[in-house]
């Protein structure tokens, strides 16, 4: 069994705004008539406080190299964003499929958008759907080609952060990406022009949509 994610930075208010959202959905239209949907806002409030909502790029990257149990990684984008680029294993599940999609109660779902924020929408809708194992990716697709395929550390880091990276850096690699030691400053830049030149899993070219990527919002 995947254990929860640990907490993972200032993202709660993500959720929460995603909650209010959803919520007022299935109040207001019911999107999942038939299938049983509740909202306890109180519970779920209590699991985006303590940050058991999401999942942080690195320790998805982990759970997909070890090939975890159950996990299933679940793309929101539309269909033509997703075959351009998408996580090694993801499926695609637009955010109006869900109800459809036959999530099992053994299942760890991972939900992931490109900024995050449609990602955390649908983990209220599938917790409304009594989905419980359900996170969503924290920084969306952005965080994972930060973190996971262009991770950078500086020269005048710590030795403890430089300890950190070598394991990041290795992780890195496994999925294609290109890990970089930068002169002091850089690291904490945004980068835009150097991207992974396929899909992790052998898709088709990816340079442009990542660079979109770069540009765009959630």
């Amino acid at each position: 069994m995947i254990p929860l994610p640990r907490r993972a930075g200032p993202r709660a208010w993500l959720a929460a705004a995603a909650l209010l959202l959803a919520a007022g959905a299935l109040l207001a239209g019911e999107p999942y008539r038939g299938s049983r949907a509740r909202v306890d806002v109180a519970e779920l409030a209590r699991a985006v406080e303590r940050e058991e909502d999401h999942v942080d790029a690195l320790e998805l990257a982990r759970w997909i190299r070890r090939g975890e149990p159950g996990l299933r990684v679940v793309d929101v984008r539309p269909p033509a964003e997703f075959a351009a680029y998408h996580l090694p294993g993801a499926e695609s599940v637009p955010l109006g499929g869900l109800q459809r999609a036959g999530f099992r109660p053994d299942e760890t779902v991972v939900l992931y958008s490109e900024g995050g924020a449609h990602a955390a929408q649908a983990w209220v809708l599938l917790r409304a759907m009594g989905i419980r194992r359900v996170f969503f990716l924290r920084g969306g697709l952005h965080e994972w080609l930060d973190e996971v395929m262009e991770p950078r550390v500086a020269e005048d880091a710590s030795p403890a952060r430089r300890a950190a990276f070598r394991e990041t850096a290795e992780l890195s690699r496994y999925f294609g990406g290109t890990p970089r030691v930068v002169p002091p400053g850089e690291a904490d830049t945004s980068r835009d022009a150097a991207a992974p030149g396929h899909s992790a899993d052998g898709g088709p070219p990816a340079s442009d949509a990542v660079r979109r990527l770069r540009r765009s919002g959630c």
